[in-house]
């Protein structure tokens, strides 16, 4: 679970239900039309500016923004250099029974394809080609609720515009220009807040998420290269944590005491 995705959120929950508090009743800021207007009209636009199978697909990309399953670059290196020492001493073959319990879809496919010995090229092929798979999913899902940070605010003008025109028109009836007033405005509200709480936030969360888990499967695309060169574990380590920030390496824990490998003795 992504706390900060989550505080985020209740945070700004609080603040505007305290500040439409604050100026009077919730039911004030409440207007069904306005609220079909925006939310149908983004979606509709979005629909028409993106084939079917993108706009569906984003909500599976989304739940990345919430819940975050795949392990840090440190939990890879460390997972790396712990079947390298497997690999030396029992050979690759063993690590099909060690990886079973993985479950991370991408790692043990890497595995398993160097299990049943393809080609170090054909590997690094095969996996580059579901890495960049993933990166269009998410560069997809972006440009999705990008669009929606767009359309919100642009839909809420237009609702304020129509209700301007319906108030306009019943001019003859004082009484009726002030809450005619508030309903249009309604919807420019409805679409700010959409836009700048709601869809450009998860715009940026997405861009993080989708750099974070580019870093830790090439980590696994390196390592798994390396367990099938027979690299040591310490060498592995070393190659890996070129991937990292100064400041992390630092974090990469030093070689167990009682590591010994195959060929090391």
């Amino acid at each position: 679970m992504d706390l900060a995705t989550v505080v985020g959120f209740v945070l700004m929950g609080g603040v505007l239900v305290w500040s439409m508090l604050a100026g009077g009743s919730l039911s004030l800021y409440y207007d069904l039309p306005s609220v079909i207007l925006v939310f149908g009209g983004m979606i509709a636009a979005v629909f028409v500016n993106f084939p079917l199978k993108v706009v569906t697909g984003v909500g599976g990309t989304l739940k990345k923004t919430f819940i975050y399953p795949i392990p840090s670059p440190l939990e890879v290196i460390e997972r790396m250099a712990e079947y390298s020492v497997l690999a030396r001493r029992e050979g690759l073959l063993a690590l099909e029974e060690k990886v079973k319990d993985v479950k991370d879809p991408f790692l043990y496919k890497g595995i398993m394809l160097v299990v049943d010995g393809f080609a170090a090229d054909s590997v690094r092929e095969i996996l580059q080609i579901d890495l960049d798979g993933m990166s269009t999913r998410h560069s997809n899902a972006k440009k999705v609720v990008e669009q929606l940070s767009a359309y919100a605010p642009a839909f809420g003008m237009i609702g304020t515009l129509v209700g301007l025109v319906a108030m306009l028109a019943n001019l003859n009836d004082p009484s009726s220009i002030g809450s005619g007033m508030a309903v249009a405005l309604l919807t420019t509200y409805y679409g700010a807040v959409l836009s700048n709480g709601v869809f450009i936030p998860l715009a940026g969360k997405l861009e993080m998420r989708c750099k974070e888990e580019t870093l830790v499967r090439t980590v696994m695309i390196e390592g798994i290269l390396a367990l099938q060169a027979g690299d040591k574990p310490q060498v592995l380590r070393e190659k890996l944590k070129a991937f990292l920030s100064p400041s992390v390496r630092k974090l990469v824990a030093a070689d167990k005491s009682g590591e010994k490998d195959a060929k090391g003795g």
